[in-house]
């Protein structure tokens, strides 16, 4: 099949599951994660909660409702990974004094000697797939720019 026809099936809205941008997104999501599951498992962490700890090496101390804006998740995702990273020595959360109501979370020493060892996993994952940092960031702004149309669509009715 040509690429022209493919292009065709897309326009004329096909139901064929490989013709779907979603199923393409969901198995690069998925594909990906798994790419980085060796490289984290050394680390001891997940991929979600590399994730938490990418936004506290960059942010320092954080809320949690400021981590889940970061991560785009909800405080019902959050709490769990924070009580594993928590459990593990790697964050620690307390109550924040100017205002109880907020829970603060930081990076334990623990956590902070991971980033050390943190730094290699994006040049593994971009050797394992084989990308050069062109397309690392060609692909990440197109992603960025699909986000951003995604969400704006979202917010308008059809």
């Amino acid at each position: 099949m040509t690429n022209r026809d493919e292009d065709e099936r897309a326009a004329t809205g096909s139901l064929l599951l490989d013709d779907q941008l979603c199923f393409a997104l969901y198995a690069a999501q998925r594909a990906v994660t798994a790419a980085y599951r060796p490289v984290l498992e050394e680390l001891g962490l997940t991929y979600p909660q590399y994730l938490v700890l990418l936004v506290l090496w960059e942010r320092g101390e954080t809320t949690v409702k400021e981590l889940g804006a970061a991560l785009r998740l909800d405080y019902g995702t959050v709490s769990p990974l924070l009580k594993r990273l928590e459990s593990a020595g790697v964050v620690r959360r307390e109550r924040a004094a100017h205002d109880e109501r907020s829970v603060l979370i930081a990076c334990t020493g623990r956590g902070e000697e991971l980033r050390e060892r943190a730094a290699r996993v994006p040049s593994a994952l971009q050797t394992a797939t084989g990308l050069d940092g062109a397309d690392v960031a060609r692909l990440r702004e197109e992603l960025w720019q699909l986000t951003h149309r995604a969400r704006t669509a979202a917010e308008r009715p059809f």
